[in-house]
């Protein structure tokens, strides 16, 4: 079980003022975590983007946050960076506290939002070396730092171009060479590999696990789910703003347990029909709620023994399917498991 964490207040003076908080690590009774939250809630009025977030990260680990557009995953990381001030709740990134030390954990932390941040008018190493000068990095340093993240990165040949001829891919390999300027202990990565070629993504895992092979935390924030089991030691799976699910992949795969029948109708019209028919035999939520032109469902069953009955209870109420298939449960099998819905939501769609 995880260590609490102590969040040490400044004690009220004697006429009711608060002294400010010096700049010193408030100490987690666990110094192997990078991040500690104790109900960290976001609210706008009556809507709540984030409710009662509990998380441990351990220091050197992936960690995935996994969730639908709206399940709260970016207002999250932006508490964490010190972006946005929470309503209530605590955190701890790096041992300093969001709220009274924002300055220590901003210098600890590397932050690549979901669009990229460069300098459209700068090359690649003009970029890196303006990074390094804004965190206070000499000019002989800024630019050592920037050769040396360029050639991690893969970038070395386009150092010298313009970022307007840099594909996305590239754009975003440098986005994040900018946020690990500074050497940062813990590094925060929202939805990195949204809009690339699959080329691209997985050009980035490969950069994403070195980073934690140089003992770098990374939280990272994602819509993928391959992306999390790939990548992610354990993920954290938010739904409207609240802890679905937390665990390592394969704890999490077992929750569903079984196999995962994957039909394809013949007729999309079909689908509610065919989620009735199937419902005796499903041991979790089924894709689909028999709205829509989607012929395809995911029906969660006990073992590959029921593929018979699946395909009696079809004939016996006459819908016809293109395909059938098996295989083990997924994250997004977990996650339409835990939460009754499927990661992207209609209104999730372009």
């Amino acid at each position: 079980m995880a260590k609490s964490a102590t969040f040490d207040l400044p004690v009220p003076l004697a006429d009711g003022t608060v002294p400010a908080a010096p700049a010193v690590r408030t100490q987690a009774i666990d110094a192997d975590l990078a991040v500690v939250t104790d109900g960290l809630t976001k609210s706008y009025g009556d809507v709540h983007a984030v409710v009662d977030v509990d998380m441990r990260i351990d220091r050197g680990a992936i960690v995935g946050l996994l969730g639908p557009n709206g399940s709260g995953k970016t207002t999250l990381i932006r508490m964490l960076s010190t972006l946005l001030r929470p309503t209530s709740g605590h955190a701890l990134v790096g041992g300093f506290d969001i709220r009274r030390q924002a300055a220590d954990v901003r210098r600890c932390i590397g932050l690549t939002g979901q669009f990229a941040a460069v300098d459209e008018f700068l090359t690649g190493r003009e970029n890196i070396r303006m990074m390094g000068r804004l965190a206070g990095m000499s000019a002989r340093v800024s630019s050592a730092r920037a050769d040396e993240l360029l050639v991690s990165f893969g970038l070395q040949d386009a150092a010298d171009r313009h970022l307007s001829t840099y594909s996305g891919g590239m754009r975003r390999r440098l986005d994040l060479a900018l946020s690990l300027t500074g050497h940062p202990d813990i590094v925060f990565l929202d939805e990195p590999t949204t809009g690339l070629d699959p080329r691209s993504r997985f050009a980035m895992w490969d950069v994403i696990e070195s980073l934690v092979a140089t003992g770098t935390t990374v939280l990272l924030c994602t819509q993928y789910l391959e992306e999390a089991d790939r990548l992610a030691q354990r993920v954290v799976i938010l739904d409207e703003g609240r802890v679905a699910a937390a665990g390592p992949p394969a704890e999490l795969r077992r929750q569903v347990g079984g196999i995962v029948v994957e039909l394809d109708l013949l007729d999309a019209s079909q689908r509610g029909r065919a989620i009735d028919a199937l419902a005796p035999l499903a041991t979790g939520g089924m894709t689909g709620d028999g709205d829509g032109d989607d012929p395809h469902l995911r029906i969660p069953v006990i073992d590959a023994e029921r593929l018979p009955d699946v395909v009696r209870l079809l004939d016996g109420a006459s819908i016809p399917f293109r395909a059938l298939a098996l295989h083990e449960p997924t994250l997004d099998d977990v996650f339409l498991a835990l939460t009754g819905h499927a990661t992207t939501r209609p209104e999730d769609l372009p």
